[in-house]
């Protein structure tokens, strides 16, 4: 990408900056309030999904509802307390649906459109953007001008050319979460966060399911423990994961896809009543007039970026999903502040990613933050990682369910905190302790030496610290 960083500060129009925003979800409107808060005014284009983009039409809102629809319909028939006899069955699988989409409605007003209406100078506009300059968009016959120009298109599902697929038929996210009928069985080709997500949760309601996996284990960037304990938990309530797969064709016969695909050699067929295409994500870049405008793009059609947000451009930034990894609702959010900040001040602030949380909300979930111990080595740091089986965990213990673990990975010259895997039943509550302790510089012996409560999940992150130098096993409740 070409150096951009000499852009002049933007100039004023009646003493007010302008930036155009094209897009409409987080990035977006964080773009638009931090400009209103500097004195600038925005112009939001909105066009695809209704108002609030991905998360809250298609992603984060309406999946982790129907997850914990799920969950709360399996844990009824499926726990470990003896002499509790219950039992659960999707009675209106429609009106699930109904209440997920009362949600995504109400939230979409609340947290979108009602936090920028009262915003003075915030105009929103529904239509599909043309860059025709690098200042200049084109939005249903109107030319819109601004002192900066923000692209925020986020991403859309992309779907594999796998010949026959188009013609059988195939759902993604966006159409999963729309179904009022319950699929009778559903082949899941992906092993990723959003197919393993789906997965377990089509499962949970009752859907037959079957994962095809491309690479030779679900999660493959995670490590094998993790990827084959949750492989193994998918297994036991009944979900078909084949990993390794190289799928060749889909059709339909009699009403079913089938999908033909070779597995370590060998040609397998697999039926279903639904294909759903969770194989990756591909940005929003085409048809915008991007790269006339002189914006590049990189060789994935994600609009490229230096750290500060800057595209090749003069005057024009990216944020949020449209610029590449990390693709998470509360990044895309930070950048259009960022982005924001930059372009209407003049300012050169870099991105900082440090210690940045993820999760798969899976169950159990799988959560993260920093470096594993084999990518720490690669960075040269002395590292030394310290698990803890949940089975030590005495919050897990009364709540008979121990599935899983805790890693810490530390760095054994300092003692400090450079990375965490969990594994667990709502490990995600546990992350932001060790977040913030790798952020700040918390050592293992603070951490260790500090009070948590009996009987509290976050009592794991205190006994994997003491997991570096002692037998847990060895040790009584509350030990110190």
């Amino acid at each position: 990408m070409s150096n951009c960083c000499s852009v002049p500060e933007a100039s004023s129009r009646d003493g007010e900056a302008h930036i155009v925003i094209v897009g409409g979800g987080s990035a977006a409107f964080a773009a638009a309030i931090r400009a209103s808060e500097l004195g600038a005014s925005a112009t939001i284009i909105n066009d695809r999904l209704p108002i609030g983009g991905t998360c809250v039409n298609v992603g984060c809102v309406p999946s982790k509802t129907l997850i914990r629809s799920a969950e709360a319909h399996h844990r009824a028939a499926h726990h470990s307390f003896d002499g509790i006899e219950s039992t659960s069955r999707v009675a209106d699988f429609a009106a699930v649906n109904r209440q997920k989409q009362e949600l995504v409605a109400q939230l979409r007003q609340a947290k979108y459109l009602d936090v920028v209406a009262p915003l003075d100078g915030v105009r929103l506009v529904e239509g599909r953007a043309k860059m025709v300059s690098a200042d200049t968009i084109e939005v249903n016959g109107e030319r819109i001008a601004g002192d900066r120009i923000l692209i925020a298109t986020g991403v859309a599902p992309f779907v594999p050319p796998i010949p026959g697929l188009a013609d059988t038929g195939y759902l993604t996210n966006e159409s999963l979460f729309e179904l009022d009928e319950l699929p009778e069985s559903l082949i899941v080709l992906g092993g990723r966060y959003v197919a393993l997500e789906c997965a377990q949760m089509m499962a949970r309601f009752g859907t037959r399911l079957t994962i095809l996996q491309r690479s030779e284990r679900i999660l493959p960037t995670e490590s094998p423990e993790i990827t084959d304990a949750l492989t193994a938990y998918f297994r036991e309530e009944g979900i078909e994961v084949v990993t390794g797969v190289e799928t060749r064709s889909v059709r339909r016969e009699g009403g079913q896809a089938v999908v033909e695909a070779a597995v370590d050699g060998q040609t397998r067929k697999f039926t279903a009543s639904h294909i759903l295409a969770a194989t990756g994500r591909r940005p929003n870049t085409s048809g915008l007039g991007l790269e006339g405008a002189g914006v590049e793009l990189d060789d994935h059609g994600f609009v490229a970026v230096d750290d500060t947000l800057r595209t090749s451009a003069p005057g024009v930034y990216a944020a949020g999903d449209v610029i590449g990894d990390p693709e998470f609702v509360y990044t895309a959010a930070y950048e259009g502040k960022l982005a924001a900040e930059n372009a209407i001040l003049g300012r050169s602030t870099k991105r900082d990613y440090t210690a940045l949380p993820w999760v798969i909300f899976t169950d159990p979930q799988v959560a993260g933050v920093g470096l594993d111990e084999a990518q720490a080595r690669a960075e040269g740091i002395d590292a030394e990682s310290a698990t803890l089986p949940l089975t030590h965990v005495p919050r897990a213990l009364a709540a008979r369910d121990t599935r899983g673990f805790i890693t810490l990975v530390r760095d054994k010259a300092s003692d400090r905190l450079v990375g965490a895997r969990i594994l667990a039943p709502e490990g995600s509550e546990l992350l932001m302790e060790i977040a913030l302790a790798i952020r700040y510089g918390i050592l293992v012996e603070q951490i260790r030496s500090s009070f948590h409560p009996y009987l509290t999940l976050g009592e794991g992150v205190k006994l994997a610290t003491i997991a570096f130098g002692k037998d847990i096993a060895a040790l009584s409740c509350c030990a110190m």
